[in-house]
């Protein structure tokens, strides 16, 4: 009864202290299988866990004027866990991709969902869904919700550059016409994201683990790291975490 009476006030401080608004918030989601594993239940569960939250800190942010959201939602490297993981999470992945489509929250709000990731990555049928959501959502441009799916940063340096190199062997491109503003062209090729203000990361884990390399480091970004598994991140933590940047934000500006 405490907790319940107290964190509301928090929050009503925290949002006191907050001057900056960021524009684009990037969220490595980690710990729904610690989260299972803490209660004792089976990590489908951890992972189901995990997305109801993340559908409810979307509202958070929406109500903080926070107009993009990137979460990474699945690596590349998750492509190594075992089979049966891996296949309830696409599962998982298409019943709430399927939602959006008919989900009024998606269009009241004019929200626009985009996946970032390598698609040939992915089975048919998810992306088949995927596709299905941006097309409900591709006129909005009041929000914009983007899921980092088969998402490496390495990977996609690697894809730019083999598509660069190819068009230096057409004769597109000379090695003189390679500069920092073409690659940024091809590693946001089918995304077109804005600079990252700031990366949240649950869990207790301090690495931002190749997320967004060129639009978060790159841009020098804040950080907030925090301890909370991600079925349990609060309006207060994700208020502390723009906090972080709004303060940043005021050291640089003075």
């Amino acid at each position: 009864m405490l907790r319940n009476f107290l964190e509301p006030v928090y929050e009503r401080s925290l949002i006191a202290q907050i001057r900056h608004i960021p524009c684009h918030v990037a969220i490595i989601q980690d710990g729904n299988r610690r989260f299972a594993t803490a209660r004792g239940i089976v990590r489908q569960e951890g992972h189901r866990a995990g997305a109801d939250r993340t559908e409810q800190v979307l509202d958070w942010a929406r109500e903080m004027g926070i107009r993009h959201i990137t979460l990474y939602s699945f690596s590349t490297e998750n492509l190594l866990r075992d089979e049966g993981e891996v296949k309830d999470l696409f599962e998982l992945f298409k019943e709430r991709f399927s939602k959006i489509v008919s989900d009024e929250r998606i269009h009241k709000d004019r929200i626009r969902v985009r996946m970032v990731g390598d698609r040939s990555l992915l089975p048919a049928d998810l992306t088949s869904v995927i596709t299905r959501a941006e097309a409900a959502t591709n006129k909005y441009d009041s929000y914009f919700l983007n899921v980092a799916l088969a998402y490496g940063g390495r990977n996609e340096i690697v894809r730019a550059a083999k598509e660069i190199l190819e068009k230096v062997r057409t004769g597109e491109y000379n090695i003189g016409s390679i500069d920092s503003s073409l690659v940024e062209q091809h590693l946001c090729a089918d995304h077109n994201l804005p600079p990252v203000d700031l990366v949240i990361r649950t869990g207790n884990e301090y690495r931002t683990s190749n997320f967004l390399p060129w639009l978060a480091n790159g841009h020098e970004s804040a950080v907030y790291f925090c301890a909370p598994f991600w079925p349990v991140f609060r309006k207060i933590d994700l208020l502390r975490a723009i906090r972080v940047y709004s303060q940043r934000r005021e050291a640089t500006m003075g």
